[in-house]
């Protein structure tokens, strides 16, 4: 679509692809979503929007993209890739921003069906979008955060070289869980070999990035 670039823009790294979803894909994400995504014993997410049965996950996974394309503006943005594997969707890798023109700064978020995980794939997906805030985008900084349970995810943070960044109380099933927050700046990355990005520049103007671009990487 000429007027909606972003549907063109895709991440490659060694092992996966990264686009925004088709419908096709999106059925299959809601189909991961409704497999499952956790133990139900445990609750990674503030929202906690695994704990709907099957159907609502499924119907939730494909409204969310839906009001994350209607309310997109260079100002506030959420960018929720799916990620995939082997010709399988595997879950989702997000990236969002405020005011990037100014700040330029990320925070990401992630899921994946849970026969997708301990493959490392969920350190994958994430330096993905990483190279693209960083050596696309000029962001200075990426951000991210975690339940002190959630030893999976800072298990990814750390691996990719986050430092930590105080802490965070919030409200999780009605108690109060304390979060981990995570900071990784642009001088401390360095992207790994095989990671590229396709389709950005008709795109930049959606992020808030017309400039500061460094080094896209791969067919603009």
């Amino acid at each position: 679509m000429r007027h909606w670039p972003l549907l063109a823009l895709r991440l490659t790294t060694p092992r996966l692809e990264l686009r925004l979803p088709g419908l096709d894909d999106l059925d299959a994400l809601a189909d991961r979503a409704a497999e499952g995504v956790h133990d139900p014993g445990e609750m990674p997410f503030g929202e906690p929007w695994t704990d709907a049965p099957p159907h609502e996950r499924a119907r939730s996974t494909v409204q969310i993209h839906f009001r994350q394309w209607g309310t997109w503006s260079p100002d506030h943005w959420s960018c929720s890739f799916v990620t995939v594997w082997e010709g399988q969707v595997a879950g989702v890798q997000e990236m969002r921003a405020r005011d990037f023109a100014v700040t330029r700064e990320v925070d990401t978020g992630s899921w994946l069906g849970r026969r997708f995980q301990g493959r490392g794939i969920g350190t994958e997906m994430r330096a993905a979008v990483l190279h693209l805030a960083f050596a696309g985008l000029g962001a200075r900084c990426a951000t991210s955060s975690a339940f002190l349970d959630n030893t999976k995810s800072l298990a990814v943070s750390r691996r990719l070289g986050y430092r930590e960044d105080g802490f965070a109380v919030e409200k999780r099933r009605g108690e109060a869980a304390l979060q981990q927050r995570l900071r990784l700046s642009r001088d401390e990355w360095t992207t790994p070999d095989g990671f590229e990005i396709h389709g950005l520049e008709p795109c930049l103007p959606l992020f808030g990035a017309s400039e500061g671009i460094t080094d896209p990487g791969g067919a603009p």
